[in-house]
């Protein structure tokens, strides 16, 4: 297969980092320690396997890997690409600076989550080269009746140490489903809670999953707070977030897991507040008129 093409971001001499996110770039010119620290590795971390199963690596001492009780997602094959392959990586036009060490383009209506505003102008939709991206998007079932109205990309890279933070998206403007498409290189996808209460650990038989299906694996009851699952994101993998995993469960993406440069481009769709039936309902068939004509620049 022949190298993917894709526009490097220009040379940035400043971060856009503020407050207590910070990159590389400006730990270095600030020196000293930074004003944060890596999370340390979960006692119970836990790698998605296979169709959607989870099994884990435990530093605690455990004979055999554990099942946890997942958040519904759905995650494509690692070759997401089309007719002309190299053309699903080709990411074109200006980048900006945002937050820890991560640079962006965003295709989407000007936005004031605070104040639950927005504006239409300037908008002019997805970018021309995601037509066929949505396209392949709806050839899956559980995205048969998915329209974006907003695509960002975010370009991470070890240099710059870029991250994010866990964090939940917006519910008042985006839908239900978050869709990440990973190009370039692969990464992990940690995802979290903050909830009080316990999940339960179910030990995987040998077989797992299949075992699992009538029998009363051993379990133990481990604090939400101790439990990170982690979701590898092969190359050109698609990624549907739904549920709980939109909802309750909280998504990052670690520095130590940005071991190559990356190209994200999440995909979400509108509230139900901006669909038929809603209270913003003309908004919302303006925003999607505009998203869907493929004429954005970032």
């Amino acid at each position: 297969m022949a190298a993917a093409v894709v526009a490097a971001p220009e040379v940035l001499r400043e971060c856009g980092c503020k407050g207590i996110r910070t990159c590389l770039i400006c730990e270095r010119q600030r020196g000293g320690d930074p004003p944060w620290q890596h999370s340390p590795q979960s006692d119970h971390s836990s790698p998605l396997g296979p169709g959607g199963s989870l099994t884990a690596n435990l530093h605690a001492a455990t004979p055999t890997p554990p099942h946890l009780p997942h958040p519904p997602l759905a995650s494509g094959p690692g070759s997401f690409t089309g007719p002309r392959g190299n053309d699903m990586e080709r990411v074109e036009g200006r980048w900006g600076l945002t937050t820890q060490g991560r640079v962006k383009q965003d295709y989407g209506p000007k936005v004031n989550f605070r104040k639950q505003k927005l504006k239409t102008a300037g908008f002019q939709g997805l970018p021309s080269f995601s037509r066929e991206i949505v396209r392949r998007m709806g050839l899956y079932p559980i995205l048969e009746d998915f329209r974006p109205v907003e695509q960002c990309n975010l370009d991470y890279c070890p240099e710059r140490g870029s991250a994010i933070d866990p964090h939940l998206d917006d519910t008042w403007l985006w839908g239900e489903r978050l869709v990440s498409l990973n190009l370039l290189s692969p990464t992990v996808l940690s995802m979290s809670r903050e909830a009080p209460g316990s999940l339960l650990l179910c030990l995987a038989p040998s077989g797992f999953p299949e075992a699992l299906e009538g029998v009363m694996a051993p379990s133990r009851s481990v604090l939400c707070q101790e439990v990170e699952v982690a979701v590898p994101l092969p190359r050109r993998s698609l990624l549907v977030l739904t549920g709980a995993a939109r909802h309750q469960w909280k998504h990052a993406i670690h520095r130590r897991h940005v071991e190559a440069r990356r190209v994200c481009a999440t995909f979400r769709e509108l509230s139900a507040e901006f669909c038929p039936g809603g209270r913003q309902q003309e908004l919302g068939q303006e925003l999607l008129q505009i998203s869907l004509s493929f004429q954005g620049r970032p």
